[in-house]
This record gives structure tokens, sequence and C-alpha cells, in this order.
């Protein structure tokens, strides 16, 4: 017999040889065999939620490491050229893509479909300075391309730069009608993701007469050339080993378009014909150019970039060398060093590990 029962009998027995029987006791009586287990019923109730809670943050753990290793494997695959940007659509008018090709047809197309696709592109311009025109049918397709892989209501103007002969001077020649401060240069065999690229130019409109790209290099001096200054141009492990640097390459780069026309028509003409004859530099004079400008450092955004060609033309014999002998063949020139050093940079904190 339980406790329940027996309390029951023993008050239905009470209330037949005495009259003693009462609910107010009746109830006490219940709450009091009640109270005898709950200490075990809580016990058992906080033991199931505490498993639940485990589980819960298990399961949100397991759910965090799989989205995290599902990134890396993302980047570490390759870019994605059907991956659209979440990135609203910048203000300001957003910018222009400036790619500059040469005989890649192939690589052009896959860079004018990716660039079409960012929410900041107001406009696309090819660099063209091959002896014969562009294909009508290339031109057709590159036109369709454009707005299909458009995501905007507003589609990006697109159009070939024709140029009369092959010189690298050609890329910053300036350009009618545009709708936007931003020039966003960049060579046909490199990808940069839609996002980056809206991010680096943000931090190109807080700074928007320096330039601000995604390749830095640096330059150092060595005083060992007959006792005269001389400098040493320095590639990317040498930014790497060093910590600093003082240009950011034109291949992926913003700039103000207030530059095309002094690159064009301001800067000296030696210069022009320098970059002509040695088919090389123009990257380095557009850095000194800028720098000269401003007095300013540029600024180097940290983002992951793709270059979707064979090696260029650092890979070659003798880069180094040519590279030393233009910047102090154009410091020469300006008959001073305008490039400022810094050792900032610009990170998107959305996509870091770690604020």
């Amino acid at each position: 017999m339980s406790t329940l029962i027996g309390i029951r009998d023993a008050a239905a027995s009470s209330d037949v040889n005495g009259g003693l029987y009462s609910p107010a006791k009746e109830k006490a009586a219940i709450r009091g065999a009640y109270s005898s287990r709950s200490p075990l019923l809580l016990r058992r109730a906080r033991q199931l939620l505490s498993a639940t809670k485990v589980k819960v943050l298990l399961g949100l753990c397991t759910l965090f490491i799989v989205v995290m290793v599902n990134s890396k494997l993302s980047s570490l695959m390759g870019w994605n050229p059907h991956y659209p940007s979440s990135v609203s659509s910048p203000s300001r008018g957003g910018y222009t893509v400036l790619i500059n090709t040469w005989k890649r047809n192939s690589l052009l197309k896959q860079s004018v479909a990716h660039y079409a696709s960012c929410s900041g592109t107001d406009a696309i311009h090819v660099v063209w300075s091959e002896t014969d025109p562009p294909p009508e049918t290339l031109k057709a397709y590159l036109k369709k391309v454009v707005f299909s892989k458009s995501q905007a209501a507003h589609k990006p103007n697109f159009r070939f730069d024709i140029n009369q002969e092959d010189n690298l001077n050609n890329r910053f020649r300036p350009i009618e009608e545009l709708r936007t401060d931003a020039i966003f240069s960049i060579d046909d065999d490199v990808i940069v993701p839609c996002a980056t690229l809206n991010f680096a130019f943000t931090v190109w409109q807080s700074a928007p007469f320096t330039m601000v790209g995604f390749v830095p290099r640096t330059h150092r001096l060595d005083r060992a050339k007959n006792g005269d200054a001389y400098y040493k141009y320095g590639g990317w492990w040498s930014v790497w080993w060093i910590g600093t640097y003082s240009m950011v390459l034109s291949k992926a780069a913003f700039f103000h378009r207030k530059y095309l026309e002094i690159y064009t028509h301001k800067m000296p003409s030696s210069i022009h014909e320098y970059v002509s004859r040695e088919r090389n530099c123009e990257d380095i004079a557009m850095s000194l150019l800028v720098a000269n400008a401003t007095s300013a450092p540029p600024i180097w955004v940290k983002g992951k970039i793709y270059e979707i060609g064979s090696s260029g033309i650092s890979s070659l014999k003798g880069h180094s060398d040519a590279r030393n002998k233009c910047l102090n063949d154009f410091i020469s020139l300006y008959g001073t060093m305008p490039l400022v050093s810094t050792n900032a940079k610009a990170v998107d904190a959305r996509h870091e590990w770690f604020w």
C-alpha cells in the first residue's frame, strides 16, 4: 500500500470513528507525501536540462567548425567566379574598372564577366592596344556578358578603348565621359573577389587622392654605387620581411581619375619615352606620380586575389635588375625621391578570425 493510499484510508477511518477528518488535513497530508518525492524529481529535471544544454552547445560548436572548415577549403580551392557579392552597392557613383589586356581573349572574357557581377561596378573599359581592332563577335559577346552578369538594375557601361599603337602608357590615357572619380586599374589575368573589391573601394573613399591596392612593393636606399644614393626595388618577399611598403602596383589598384590626365599630359615626356622603349615600369611611374602629388604613402588592402593566367613578367630573368634601373632612372628625372614608406594596411575585420 502506498503512502498516499494509507493516508486516505486513515482519514476515512478517523471520520467514521470520531469525526476527526477535515479537507484541510487531507490536503496537508497529500502535500507532505509529494514533498518527500520532490528532491528526486528536481534532481532528475536538472540532469535532463544539463544534458540538453550540453547537446545544444556541442551542436553549435560542430556547426561552427563545419562552417569555418568549408570557408577555408573554399579559399584554398581558389576563386569561384559565380559566387555573388553580398556587399551592397557602394556610394558616390561606384567605380570604373579599367582592364589592360593583350592577346588573351579567354582571360579577358573571364575578367569582364567577373567584374560585371560586382555591385560597385559602374563601367568597364578595356584598354586595347593590339594592331587589329577587337573582333565584332568579341564585342557582342562581352556586351551580352556584362548585361547578363550584372546584378544591379543599373547595368554597367561597357566599351573598348582602342589605341593605334602598342604602348604601356595606353593604360593610363584619359577616358571621356567617365561618371566616376574612382578608377580600378586591373590586369586581365587578376581576379579580386567582389566583396574584397568593394571593401577596398570604401578604403579609397576615405583617402581618394592616394593609391589603394592589393599588390604592395617597397624600395630601400643603398649607397654602395660610387657613394651616390642608389635605390633598390623590393618585391613581395621584401615587403613581408621588413614589414613596410611604399608602392601598390597598378595591376590591382584604385586611384582618382585625375591621375590619368596628369600621367598623360603633365608627367615628363622622358618618362613616357622610357616606358615605351623599355616596355616596362609604367606601374612604378604611376606610383611615383601619385606620391609626388600627395607626399603621402599608398594604402595596401589585405585581401586574397587570384591570378588566372600563366606567370607574368616578374618571373622572367633579369626582372629585378630592370625594376631597379627603372626606379633610379625615374628618380633622377624627378630630381627627388617622392615615395613614402608605411607599415599600415587596411583589413576587413568581418573576415578575420579575431577582432
